[in-house]
């Protein structure tokens, strides 16, 4: 085609090892590089296209050019998605899942989650006084597992919290992890997986009962576009899809803590009852901090964009992080500073922190409103219901690491609630 462009290349035969060895940071760092927002590596052999910014996600969202089934890495759908979840599913399949999550996030829905989340709050705090010390990020992890499980309304003892926390952790630990870390991963997975599957056909055998609109009952009576009730080990994997998700906000609830040590300056804005600041201080904490560092699909047919020619199967990459760092979006984009959210067009594209796009018809994360919520709780109890001491400690966070979590998991000494 005369009109067609050259994607620009990285030099080399295969570049996995050094998107390992870069994490976050490989593809914006190539982005700046090579002065474009898009540009073509090897990954394990296989061409793949890399695209950033707020275009490149416009385009990326577009079902009509991008799917998603078969795009995940193997080891990504063992441990964090699950086979035949959500994020694999395109066209209606996928539209009618989506609605199933969906109608579990209604404010009703979102209000029974903060007056659960307030209460493991209280628990968490009183039982924190009793020592000298915690480590703050593990602590999180346990209770936001017992939140998760209430809120979706499937029944664990307490005896076996912090068992199911270490194998929801090790779901979201692992994706990038090679080796033991890996396989731990993999097996925490498959063993959640079966006990939730067992779940599902007590709820269908009437051995269990659960509340009306909670996950574990609209999953279960769930029917897929033949009418049919879906597999239980489907519903399994989807059940997964909320808890694992809810127990890694714990990383964003981290570096909540981290941004309000590191700015103190910030706490007397968030402390006047601004609701307004405390949401902006929330989207900051989601822009700035390492989450999710790219998302996957593969071109569903041949189409060009931009002058660019994109064939049908090719693996893209598009990078989260990267977007919501881009100076073509945001000013000063490594300064932290929940101002710039001051006059945010709230556009579905530019601020990608766990996806773009649609909620309802597009592959957009549908937990972000529980992710804002949770964080909202939490920082409230930070701020203004609990008061600690933060000793010398490594509070650095790898930009390699995936995901990234801060070194010391926040040691936090002498909480105690305030009266």
């Amino acid at each position: 085609m005369p009109n067609e462009k050259l994607i620009p290349r990285e030099k080399g035969i295969d570049h996995s090892v050094n998107l390992f060895r870069e994490g976050y940071m490989f593809i914006l760092n190539r982005r700046r590089s090579f002065n474009t927002n898009i540009f073509e590596i090897r990954l394990l052999g296989k061409k793949t296209i890399c695209m950033g910014g707020k275009k490149a996600a416009e385009i990326f969202y577009d079902t009509e050019k991008f799917k998603r089934k078969n795009a995940a890495p193997n080891r990504v759908v063992q441990t964090l998605f699950g086979k035949n979840g959500v994020q694999t599913l395109d066209g209606q399949a996928h539209k009618l899942r989506k609605e199933m999550f969906m109608s579990i996030m209604t404010p009703h829905d979102l209000e029974n989650l903060t007056d659960i989340m307030r209460k493991q709050w209280e628990l968490s705090a009183e039982k924190w006084e009793q020592v000298d010390q915690i480590t703050f990020y593990e602590e999180v992890k346990v209770m936001l597992c017992r939140t998760a499980c209430q809120w979706a309304g499937v029944p664990v003892q307490e005896d076996e919290v912090k068992k199911l926390t270490k194998d929801l952790g090790a779901m979201f630990e692992s994706p990038a992890a090679i080796g033991p870390a890996h396989w731990a991963g993999r097996n925490a997975r498959n063993q959640v997986e079966k006990w939730l599957s067992e779940t599902v056909h007590k709820v269908r055998d009437e051995q269990i009962t659960p509340a009306e609109k909670t996950a574990l009952s609209k999953f279960t009576w769930h029917r897929d576009l033949n009418g049919e009730l879906l597999d239980p080990n489907i519903v399994a994997v989807e059940l997964l899809n909320i808890l694992r998700p809810i127990v890694a906000i714990s990383i964003y609830i981290s570096f909540t803590a981290l941004a309000i040590h590191h700015h103190p300056q910030e706490q007397e804005k968030l402390k006047s009852g601004d609701e307004r600041y405390v949401q902006m201080f929330i989207q900051e904490v989601r822009r700035f901090y390492p989450f999710f560092p790219f998302l996957v699909a593969l071109v569903k047919k041949e189409f060009n964009w931009d002058g660019y020619q994109f064939e049908e199967g090719t693996l893209t990459l598009l990078d989260l992080y990267g977007t919501n760092h881009d100076s073509e979006i945001w000013d000063n984009p490594d300064t932290f500073d929940p101002e710039r959210f001051v006059e945010w067009e709230e556009s579905l594209f530019s601020f990608i922190p766990q996806g773009g796009g649609d909620y309802f018809m597009g592959h957009r994360c549908a937990g972000e409103l529980v992710t804002t919520t949770i964080m909202k709780v939490s920082l409230d109890y930070m701020l203004n219901q609990i008061a600690y001491g933060v000793p010398n400690q490594d509070l650095s966070y790898s930009m390699v690491n995936i995901p990234s979590i801060p070194s010391s998991g926040i040691i936090l000494k002498n909480v105690r609630r305030k009266i």
